[in-house]
């Protein structure tokens, strides 16, 4: 699917994306640091992938966000690694990547999207996220320096 505004574009064309490009992002990210390209790759190539790019003559040009959705495409997914690079902020474009997302058909009917963040609520926030209301029933296993320690 691709949607268009302005000099934009969003894609969910595994094509389009700049693997380099994503990797070189969220390897110095707080929430992948370190992340090794070939875990990357793997992460794309089982996800429903949306890169955010500027809008060339010809189509989608270079790739300035992205967003990966992790699903069952029935009753839950997982939003994840969600950016736009930092020169291309402030114009609205995280809010729109969102929008795009939100109204992909396969996550439409879903009973649980989650996702996590460290300093984002303000922006999932007017999406209809709200921080869990019994966080007491959620677990996890959390290996934060996992791709450090490789």
């Amino acid at each position: 699917m691709t949607w268009s505004r302005e000099s934009h574009t969003v894609s969910t064309d595994p094509r389009l994306l700049d693997l380099e490009r994503i990797h070189r992002f969220l390897h110095t990210s707080y929430w992948a640091r370190g992340i090794p390209l070939p875990t990357v790759q793997k992460s794309i190539s089982q996800s429903l992938n949306f890169g955010l790019y500027l809008t060339n003559s010809t189509g989608p040009g270079t790739q300035i966000g992205f967003a990966r959705v992790v699903s069952d495409f029935s009753t839950f997914a997982y939003l994840c690694d969600v950016y736009v690079e930092e020169s291309h902020r402030g114009q609205g474009l995280s809010k729109w990547l969102l929008e795009c997302i939100l109204a992909h058909p396969e996550l439409q009917g879903l009973r649980r999207l989650c996702l996590g963040t460290k300093d984002a609520q303000g922006l999932y926030a007017q999406f209809g996220f709200a921080v869990h209301p019994n966080p007491e029933n959620w677990m996890e296993i959390k290996r934060s320096d996992v791709y450090l320690r490789a």
